[in-house]
């Protein structure tokens, strides 16, 4: 069964071993993703996570409340058959990543972006064996072929349910970058946010916030922070 469902059928949700790896079932049968493949979970950790977002479901099916299951979903039905173009699509990422592109002005914009960005490139360069160029404004910056191989390396190395969650911390924070901070645990998935949010909240700064943008902001930040929650579901 799938999310195709749209209204409660079952009474408990529970965490099976199956397969290798753990599956969830509602009042003993067995949960699908919506392209009916079995939902086999990596680990113990993620299952039980995804039983408890079934088991908090009051009369109809809210997928919007389920991160951990669309995260599996996505993992199971969308990533792993596309599984290299989706790594070179994130590992591009790379080439156009958000720290390296900067403001002209004002200065004080442009010392924050400095102090807070330059510091996570210079980490870069030592994991990743060289820094990334850094220009002004929207035109390409060129990168070095060399780095790119490696940040594509390191974007490969991710089985399909790592890599759901690195493809959400890459497309909705712009950064290739602050992903791979936050899956080697150079920063935390909140400090890897602000970090990503730099230019908008100098913006608010100057101009006062916008309560629609805020919102807006909200939703991303919860998808984003879910995202590095189920990027550590994959592992442990």
């Amino acid at each position: 069964m799938s999310l195709l469902k749209q209204k409660r059928f079952w009474k408990a949700a529970a965490v099976v071993e199956r397969d290798g790896g753990f599956g969830v079932e509602l009042d003993g049968r067995a949960v699908n993703t919506p392209n009916k493949t079995p939902l086999i979970l990596p680990t113990r950790t993620m299952a039980e996570a995804i039983a408890v977002e079934w088991d908090a479901q009051v009369d109809k099916i809210d997928p919007l409340t389920m991160p951990v299951t669309r995260g599996a979903n996505s993992a199971i039905d969308k990533v792993a058959p596309q599984l290299a173009e989706v790594v070179a699509d994130l590992a591009n990422y790379g080439d156009s990543d958000l720290l390296c592109y900067r403001a002209a002005g004002p200065v004080e914009l442009v010392a924050r972006q400095a102090e807070k960005w330059d510091p996570i490139l210079d980490w870069a360069a030592s994991g990743f064996g060289k820094r990334l160029n850094v220009g002004e404004g929207v035109m390409h910056v060129p990168q070095d072929p060399d780095l790119i191989a490696n940040l594509h390396a390191e974007v490969a190395s991710f089985d399909h349910f790592a890599l759901a969650g690195v493809h959400d911390l890459i497309a909705i924070s712009g950064s290739l970058i602050l992903a791979l901070a936050v899956t080697r645990r150079a920063l935390s998935a909140e400090d890897a946010w602000e970090l990503s949010r730099l230019d908008e909240h100098w913006q608010a700064e100057q101009w006062g916030d916008d309560e629609e943008a805020s919102a807006h902001e909200a939703l991303k930040r919860t998808a984003f922070l879910n995202a590095a929650r189920f990027y550590e579901m994959a592992l442990t």
